[in-house]
Order: structure tokens, then sequence, then C-alpha cells
């Protein structure tokens, strides 16, 4: 799988929370910390997260309002030991199994460019993939396609430039579930975003049919983060996209004209 190492930048975010300042906020209007009855701040929309389920000794928890389930804060792994597990990830490019896997949020991006702008190459297009680990295969497979991608990581890749332009077309695959402040990164992406752009996202959703305290994806220690439909749905409210779902554990927003 793609290294998903797109945390949150802390040159271009000012004032992110540390780590100890979410687990205080959270102790704060926590009844009982890590168990039933326990609540902290969801991380994405700011409103109550409840306790969910703990599993392997660490707690989840889903937001009422958003859906989010969330690691606990007190659980959040250090960036020292998510690098660590990112080192062992294999992203080789030319690994015709690992494009096959990326090409599930490839082809239904290539094809809505084609219906929007007619097929490429598409030089007038720029295109940015946010997390880009330490093997850029995505942005390789999609400036084959004709759309010139520039990748973007905080750790293999940090060219803080980057995060000064805006962008027709954003991927971030295999990357949201490491996120430890969603609200922010998701206001960063937002931002990175020109009128009319695209913001295609790989994720496993987590829906009725996953047992997550068996589920392989939960198991992964840098994976704090975890999206159901409702989801994706308040994010596309919240910052005016139109969205669609081309394709399992994909989904593509659609920024306004303005």
């Amino acid at each position: 799988m793609k290294t998903g190492t797109a945390r949150q930048n802390h040159s271009t975010l000012q004032s992110l929370p540390t780590r100890d300042q979410i687990v205080s906020v959270s102790s704060e209007i926590q009844t009982e910390h890590g168990g039933s009855g326990s609540v902290e701040v969801c991380r994405l929309c700011g409103g109550t997260s409840i306790w969910w389920q703990s599993a392997d000794a660490q707690a989840y928890f889903q937001c009422r309002t958003c859906g989010l389930v969330q690691m606990g804060a007190a659980h959040l792994p250090d960036q020292q030991a998510e690098k660590a597990c990112y080192d062992l990830h294999q992203n080789d490019a030319e690994d015709l199994g690992y494009r096959k896997f990326l090409s599930r949020l490839s082809d239904p991006l290539l094809a809505a460019l084609v219906k929007q702008y007619g097929c490429g190459p598409w030089p007038q297009l720029q295109a940015l993939d946010f997390g880009c680990g330490p093997g850029p295969a995505l942005a390789r497979m999609l400036s084959e396609s004709g759309l010139t991608t520039l990748a973007y990581d905080p750790i293999y890749a940090p060219q803080a430039e980057l995060l000064t332009h805006t962008y027709d077309v954003i991927t971030c695959t295999e990357v949201v579930e490491h996120f430890h402040h969603p609200k922010h990164s998701f206001t960063q992406l937002a931002r990175l975003m020109k009128p009319q752009a695209r913001l295609a996202i790989m994720t496993q959703w987590l829906d009725e049919s996953v047992n997550f305290s068996r589920w392989h994806y939960r198991r992964d220690p840098t994976h704090v983060c975890f999206y159901q439909r409702e989801t994706f749905i308040w994010l596309a409210q919240r910052f005016h996209w139109r969205w669609q779902n081309p394709a399992h554990n994909v989904v593509i927003f659609h920024a306004a004209e303005t």
C-alpha cells in the first residue's frame, strides 16, 4: 500500500494543537478516560465524539455530527514511530500490482478530466499528489497520462514551496487516515484548490460490514481516522463541494466555480 504520509505541514499551518494539548482538552470533558461514557472533541468537525469501542488497548471515538471514528488522543503515535512504520512500506512506481491498486483512483479521475476538458494531455492543468510517500508512483502515472503532477510529502518530499500554489487537481491516496488534525488538513487542502478543482481521495471506508476490532486497516498503528459515507457528506457540505463515489473506497470532490 501507499504510505499515507500527509501529516500536517507545521511550516504552513500555524498554531496547530500539540498532542498534549489535544489530550488536555479531551480530558476536560471525559467522564471516564478511554471507556464507556468517555467523550472527546472530534478533530474534524469539533463536535462531540463518543467512546465507541476499544481494541488492542486503544480507545476509538465516533463523532455524533460527522461520523468520523478517531483514535483516542492519548494513543496517537509520534512522528518517529510513524516514519519507522512508513519506511517498511513498499511503494515501487514500477510495481504493476501497485499501479493497479492506484488505478482505482486514477482511472475515474482521468475519465472525469476527459469528460470536462477532452482527451489529454492537459498542459493547462496543474496537479499535486499530496502525501506522495517515498515513491511518488501516482504522480508518475498521472504525468504519463498527460496530467503533469507534482509530488509533496512532509517527510519524503518536503517541498514547502509547493504549498504556496493552487491546483486544478489534488490527489490523496492512502493519506487521510493518517491525519492527526483532520480539520486543519482538509482546510489546507481546500486552500490549495482552484475554483472547480478536484480533490480525489482513496481510503478504506468504514461501514457496517466491517468487523472493526479485527479489521486489518485499523491494525496499522498509523491509521488514526476512519471515514464513513456520512463523513464525506459532511465534508462536501462544509466546503461546498460536489462529490461522487466512482469506485470502491474512492471519493472525488469537485469545488465550486468561485
